[in-house]
């Protein structure tokens, strides 16, 4: 009985440091809903693209660098970005009101100095990225944006795992190397993409969301 107290004991002392140093209300369905979204934003994604492709010959070519200067019907690249757009709106969103829930149902915080300093840690490497990125396309180095999409968000999530679940880590170390392997498959951007933002949330909420959320 006395080393079963001092094995409660110890698991209480860690589940205070945890709390104390980590955000832990993040919701792990909200992983799952964000990989849904980018499995809906890649069948748009599809269709979009393959209706470029075809237009090669059409009056309006196949040049990914000019943002406003085509007609909608035409605008391939404003087309994608506003899907991933809406794609992280939702996924955002989501995040947000799921994991608010989870803290009101355990009685915590939703912004205290632990999901301030999760927040910060991950937007830093996931702005650049987006700067990166958008320097991209001005080049009109297309093939590499997926595959830079894919690295900085796993960098990101891997910088703001120190402050939350581990858990979290290995959907970035695993978003990072699909982007580092997009690099020597050029033109496969949208399957890498895919997979990394649909199918390795998906997993990871889905593991967050039995190992944490129905305790």
């Amino acid at each position: 009985m006395t080393t079963d107290k001092y094995l409660d004991d110890i698991k209480e002392i860690k589940s205070l440091m945890n709390k104390s140093t980590r955000f832990i209300s993040l919701s792990g369905m909200s992983g799952v809903m964000a990989g849904i979204y980018a499995l809906i934003g890649s069948v748009f994604g599809f269709f979009i693209i393959n209706k470029a492709r075809m237009c090669y010959t059409c009056e309006y070519p196949y040049q990914w660098n000019r943002f406003f200067t085509y007609p909608w019907d035409h605008n391939y690249p404003l087309q994608i970005l506003l899907i991933a757009a809406a794609v992280l709106f939702m996924a955002v969103l989501t995040a947000f009101f799921l994991t608010k829930a989870k803290a009101s149902k355990h009685k915590q915080k939703v912004w205290t100095k632990q999901s301030i300093r999760l927040v910060v840690n991950f937007m830093v490497p996931l702005n650049i990225g987006a700067l990166f990125t958008l320097a991209l396309l001005q080049y009109n180095l297309i093939g590499l944006v997926a595959p830079a999409m894919l690295v900085f968000y796993g960098l990101a999530c891997m910088n703001a795992a120190q402050f939350t679940l581990g858990t979290v880590k290995y959907l970035g170390l695993s978003c990072a190397i699909l982007g580092l392997i997009n690099t020597q498959y050029i033109g496969y951007g949208l399957y890498f993409w895919t997979a990394g933002f649909g199918l390795c949330h998906i997993i990871y909420g889905a593991v967050m969301y039995y190992k944490y959320d129905k305790k």
